[in-house]
């Protein structure tokens, strides 16, 4: 046993948590309890390992013990009684050994957290929900991370996700190996899961770091994974080409103080070239198969950044061609924000900025961020610093904060 640091223990949670809920939900349908019982686990870990030690196998401990404390819920909920035998049954077969140390698991973990994400985004449920609940039980992001990806407050993600699950209890519906027939809905709601736990990565949403390489890492292999289960599906290829090309940037994206740097200041020598072959070849061979999706054209979009010596080489009428077709693929107070800052580059701040007024909700930090350097490219300073006043104040993200305010006393210089 080797004695567990702080970081050690969340590095541990990361690796085995798909594994600890994979396990509680092939036996119990209901996903609350089966969260609930892992989250036990993690704490009765958090006060036993710096005590005892990091065991040998801590993902048979964290299942061995979420099994009992689940077996536990199901016991004392006198409203599942129906449920008494089976969890006779699994505190049977928890005596016997079968949840003990050395538990099989009938697949790898790469592969058991796709399957976890296919078998969560369950058909009953709404496209935003499923992925919502995903990234919730399988994808390891808080509420707060999983509301700041959607746009939405905190607090209307905490009523989604629990009516998601009340949605899941009242139809009866299980996590059991899904339908052949309904894989191809499910794959897309967990194209968009990936998506949104790389995103949380590559731009942390809260906290005093920019990026989070452990997330950054898990969407790329989870995107690797469904482009290997699935090739002939244009749309994986074009999400894995998505987070390859972007995933290129980040050893640009910090200076020497780990302070952010935006995309036309960027030393592009330090891009990833092999990330970015990569991703353009997976583009050469999945967009002339027709039917170009959502993550086609964001990497498209990705492609033409990545293949510019400079930003100011970057073709931007290609770009704000690309980002055209993307609104109409798929509308989206993301790509209303991009096509703004394209349309601007073509067709001049102001011409941007009437795109950008088509956004009802000014509650996003970028939707500021962004008016603010079109209202300064402008000439208003005055109101592109109260833009960046309200970014600073509406994101989580410390270094985005000090970012913002650098912008605000240039102007002031």
């Amino acid at each position: 046993m080797t004695t567990p640091t702080d970081p050690a223990m969340e590095a541990v949670w990361r690796t085995h948590r798909t594994r600890v809920l994979g396990a509680l939900l092939r036996r119990h349908g209901d996903a609350r309890d089966c969260e609930d019982a892992a989250q036990d686990a993690l704490l009765a870990a958090a006060e036993q390992w710096p005590r005892d030690g990091l065991p040998d196998d801590p993902g048979a401990w964290l299942v061995r013990v979420a099994s009992r404390r689940l077996i536990d819920r199901v016991r004392s909920d006198g409203a599942r009684k129906a449920r008494e035998e089976v969890a006779v049954r699994e505190e049977d077969a928890l005596h016997r050994g079968v949840l003990m140390t050395h538990e099989p698991e009938p697949v790898t973990v790469p592969d058991d957290v796709v399957e976890m994400m296919l078998r969560c985004c369950h058909p009953v449920l709404s496209p935003s929900s499923r992925v919502a609940l995903t990234l919730r039980a399988v994808g390891g992001l808080t509420t707060r991370q999983i509301a700041a990806g959607f746009l939405v407050p905190e607090a209307t993600m905490a009523q989604r996700i629990s009516r998601a699950r009340a949605t899941l209890a009242a139809g009866g519906a299980t996590f059991g190996a899904p339908d052949p027939t309904e894989l191809p809905e499910r794959r897309a709601a967990v194209r968009h899961v990936v998506s949104l736990v790389f995103t949380e990565g590559h731009q942390r949403s809260s906290g005093d770091t920019v990026v989070d390489r452990a997330f950054v890492e898990e969407a790329l292999r989870l995107a690797r994974v469904l482009h290997e289960a699935c090739p002939e599906d244009p749309e994986n290829a074009g999400l894995l080409a998505l987070l390859l090309l972007t995933a290129a940037r980040t050893p640009a994206r910090t200076d020497a103080a780990g302070d952010l740097v935006p995309l036309d200041q960027q030393d592009r020598r330090l891009w990833d070239q092999a990330l970015i072959h990569e991703g353009v070849h997976l583009l050469e061979v999945c967009l002339p198969r027709g039917g170009v999706g959502q993550f086609q054209l964001q990497a498209a979009v990705a492609a033409v950044h990545a293949e510019a010596a400079s930003a100011q080489d970057t073709d931007w009428p290609q770009v704000l061609a690309l980002y055209r077709l993307l609104d109409a693929v798929a509308p989206s107070a993301a790509t209303t924000v991009a096509l703004a800052t394209a349309t601007a580059e073509v067709e001049g701040a102001v011409a941007g900025l009437v795109v950008l007024d088509g956004i009802q909700d000014p509650r996003w930090h970028r939707v500021h961020v962004v008016r603010g350097h079109l209202l300064a490219r402008a000439g208003d300073l005055d109101g592109a610093r109260r833009s960046w006043a309200e970014a600073a104040k509406l994101t989580r993200s410390i270094r985005e904060q000090r970012h913002l305010n650098g912008l605000i006393e240039e102007l002031d210089r």
